[in-house]
């Protein structure tokens, strides 16, 4: 078997709401096999989607040690991905943590159902502010960046629109930014080098994470 390709040591930054997905309360043995699970009754955001697939005993959390093991399923290193764990769940944990959460309770532990609350800013647009997806962002997205080949990025052409996307004084958001999709980039180009469009709408929902954490098993 070919060795997995690795990201560079600086992707290994706050991955984010970008490199976590879900399991809508099927057993984890479906997300091995590449296949996403049918959502659960009443329906998830994307953004909640997009972050459940590390929540192995579907209890709504994300500990440190389910987003640990997560990050390795989707091709990261032990190294690269315990050091994005403890960024992710620290800088996360807090902002989703409920008022009526358990003293006891870890505060890196993510809050599925509070996931919006840690939204950063310098993004996209594609989540509003319910952490739903926006299918015209995507659209313009790639409308706006795509210059070589059409519904797909260079990563010359991903750096510009990370760099576009910058607010002012957002240092934090834009290093999430620019960490989350370098990241996403490493992972997920195709063999000519490019991001393509319906890659990234599979990164919304999540359902890119269980593609990856089937090509690994």
């Amino acid at each position: 078997m070919a060795a997995r390709r690795q990201p560079p040591p600086g992707a290994a930054a706050p991955l984010l709401l970008l490199l976590l997905a879900v399991t809508f309360g099927a057993c984890y043995a479906a997300a091995a096999g590449g296949a996403a699970p049918a959502p659960a009754p009443g329906g998830m955001t994307e953004l909640q989607k997009h972050v459940a697939f590390f929540d192995r005993d579907h209890d709504g959390i994300v500990t440190f040690d389910e987003t640990y093991q997560g990050l390795q399923d989707v091709g990261l290193g032990a190294v690269t991905a315990k050091a994005s764990a403890a960024l992710i769940n620290a800088a996360i944990g807090p902002k989703t943590r409920p008022e009526n959460a358990n003293s006891s309770s870890s505060r890196m532990d993510i809050y599925i159902q509070n996931i919006q609350k840690g939204k950063h800013g310098s993004d996209t647009g594609a989540y509003d502010a319910q952490g739903r997806f926006v299918p015209a962002k995507l659209d313009e997205m790639f409308a706006e960046h795509a210059k070589t080949t059409p519904n797909a990025m260079t990563k010359d052409e991903l750096d510009a629109m990370v760099k576009a996307n910058r607010e002012s004084n957002d240092i934090n958001g834009w290093v999430a930014a620019k960490a989350e999709w370098g990241m996403l980039y490493e992972l997920a180009k195709d063999k000519d080098g490019l991001l393509q469009k319906d890659t990234v709408r599979a990164v919304y929902d999540g359902s890119l994470f269980y593609q990856l954490a089937g090509k690994k098993g």
